[in-house]
């Protein structure tokens, strides 16, 4: 396969390039475009205001394209004016940090991902349920394994698979689950903090309450070590809603 690989991690992160070498290793083609630094949690975020400017990485084997932009920036740009043919899936990861339940809004890696698929090309985004992990080549070859499997050409137009890693060793993972994603929101909470001269800031923590997580989801089944695989649509309009408003003449 001709694939795009994008995160929002940054280019020099562990998942993206444990990824770039398991894809290499199985014979497919690998362009690169991902943010030069750090964009967690930046969603569908857009550069409007500024130019954005490409910086090229080669190193240890490893060649790509670091934008100095969002994940959407990398996909956008990659697919408009980097590549030189349409790449037959966008792929997205692997991210540090679960991308569960309303994570996929927030997530800049998920983004990525879904971009390509608004473009009407094949696209998965992937996630490890860990914030620092320092090896992920088991993952990536299990995600490269996995690619040859899903029938990509039967999969519904601008269909998202978002695909996570339960925060164990690959040794100690149990199979994969096709679910739903989680329906629970966080429960968010400020840190109130001073900085060295006494001036307050604010840092974000939050979690989804346990008793609000249903068994038979992403996030449930990711904790019980378990792989998770969820095919994502992103229409939102609430057809419920919609009806409603209808019947009442409005």
């Amino acid at each position: 396969m001709n694939i795009l690989l994008a995160n929002d991690d940054g280019i020099q992160a562990v998942g993206l390039r444990a990824l770039y070498f398991a894809l290499i290793e199985a014979g497919h083609d690998v362009h690169v475009v991902a943010p030069v630094t750090e964009q967690s949690a930046v969603g569908h975020a857009v550069t409007l205001s500024m130019p954005i400017r490409v910086k090229e990485f080669k190193e240890n084997g490893f060649v790509g394209q670091g934008v100095y932009g969002t994940p959407v920036d990398c996909v956008k740009l990659g697919l408009s004016t980097l590549l030189d043919k349409e790449p037959d899936l966008v792929l997205s990861g692997i991210n540090a940090g679960a991308n569960v339940g309303v994570d996929i809004l927030y997530s800049g890696t998920v983004s990525a991902a879904t971009e390509g698929a608004l473009m009407e090309i094949p696209a998965m985004a992937v996630s490890m349920d860990n914030f620092n992990p320092q090896d992920l080549s088991g993952q990536a070859r299990y995600c490269v394994e996995l690619l040859a499997k899903i029938p990509w050409s039967e999969l519904p137009r601008k269909c998202v698979l978002n695909l996570n890693f339960p925060n164990c060793p690959m040794s100690d993972v149990k199979e994969m689950i096709v679910c739903p994603h989680t329906r629970a929101s966080y429960l968010d909470w400020y840190d109130t903090r001073q900085d060295p001269r006494g001036r307050p800031y604010y840092w974000l923590n939050g979690a989804i309450p346990p008793e609000n997580i249903s068994a038979d989801r992403d996030r449930a089944l990711l904790t019980e070590g378990h792989v998770t695989l969820t095919p994502l649509h992103f229409n939102f309009t609430d057809k419920e809603a919609l009806e409603l408003l209808k019947r009442n003449d409005l």
